[in-house]
């Protein structure tokens, strides 16, 4: 008779185990969340959501002897014919189609000499050409302000003396323009050089390598090779040099206060002068409203053509 082993013996069935019991904080939101949330919900809401949502209906109304009336899209009507208004957008796509691409072309330069490995001292360099990013908007216009002064200004000392007659750069329209495209583009260059070089040194030695081998030139290889690459950094100093172009105010208001004769008038200037000196906030606020409108507009378009030249 054989011997049953322990294989062979019946088990007895596993006691069933209990269900676990529900957690004490289950149905009940934890407070934690909140706790550390709750200042800048608040702060959100207070100073962000509800000053956005207040200028957007103040935009479809109207002042009168301090009663504020509902005045529908009057106020964006009246855009249509305000030659100011027209005049400030002219202004700043003069400035959109000059200053951005060759700002962009000078830091593309910029950030392929920096990229270069017999550079040296080049994180001094970097530093050198960021500087001026991280200037006081306001003082770095003041510094424009006395360095093109008609009389006693550096810029008209230095043509002076090569022989050249002053220029009357902040009050002639057509030098103020290019006073403040100038500013501009030595403010912003350095910034967008460094951007993009950080966006170069992410491309592998081994493409300019492989394009050595084809027989490509430096022009070719940058062309064809690299700048494909950098097309999105590209995009991205694109579509944030136009939101600060269409959003332009320290710069022309210090140096010319969008002068001479509305020359280097913008939208955000002329908002200015008529919320704060007209008093006409319904106005003020529909232009607002449009800056935005355009920003949105703007730069959807750029991100469209760009990413459509992409997929080619």
């Amino acid at each position: 008779m054989a011997v049953p082993t322990a294989y062979d013996r019946p088990t007895a069935p596993a006691p069933a185990r209990a269900p676990a019991p529900a957690p004490a904080c289950r149905g009940r939101r934890r407070p934690t969340a909140w706790i550390f949330a709750g200042p800048a919900a608040v702060l959100f809401a207070l100073f962000f959501a509800y000053p956005l949502g207040a200028s957007f209906l103040q935009s479809f109304t109207t002042e009168d002897a301090g009663a504020t009336h509902w005045a529908g899209l009057d106020q964006y009507r009246r855009m249509i014919h305000d030659p100011a208004f027209l005049e400030s957008l002219f202004n700043t796509g003069i400035i959109l189609v000059v200053q951005v691409p060759v700002m962009i072309g000078l830091a593309l330069v910029l950030a392929v000499l920096l990229n270069q490995s017999w550079l040296r001292f080049r994180g001094t360099w970097r530093a050198v050409y960021f500087l001026p990013a991280v200037t006081t908007l306001v003082a770095y216009a003041v510094v424009f302000q006395v360095l093109l002064k008609t009389d006693g200004g550096l810029v008209n000392q230095i043509l002076g003396a090569v022989g050249i007659g002053q220029v009357d750069w902040l009050n002639s329209p057509t030098w103020a323009r290019v006073s403040l495209i100038a500013s501009l583009t030595w403010r912003w260059t350095g910034y967008n050089a460094v951007i993009l070089l950080a966006g170069l040194q992410s491309i592998g030695k081994e493409q300019y390598e492989a394009a050595a081998i084809d027989g490509s030139g430096t022009l070719s290889t940058y062309t064809r090779v690299i700048l494909p690459q950098l097309r999105p950094v590209v995009l991205f100093c694109v579509i944030t040099s136009t939101i600060g172009t269409l959003q332009l105010f320290d710069e022309n208001y210090v140096l010319t206060r969008g002068g001479p004769d509305d020359a280097t008038l913008t939208p955000v200037v002329y908002l200015y002068k008529v919320g704060f000196q007209q008093l006409d906030f319904g106005y003020a606020a529909a232009i607002a409203w449009v800056v935005v409108a355009l920003i949105a507009a703007v730069s959807a378009l750029q991100y469209v053509a760009f990413g459509r030249e992409r997929r080619r």
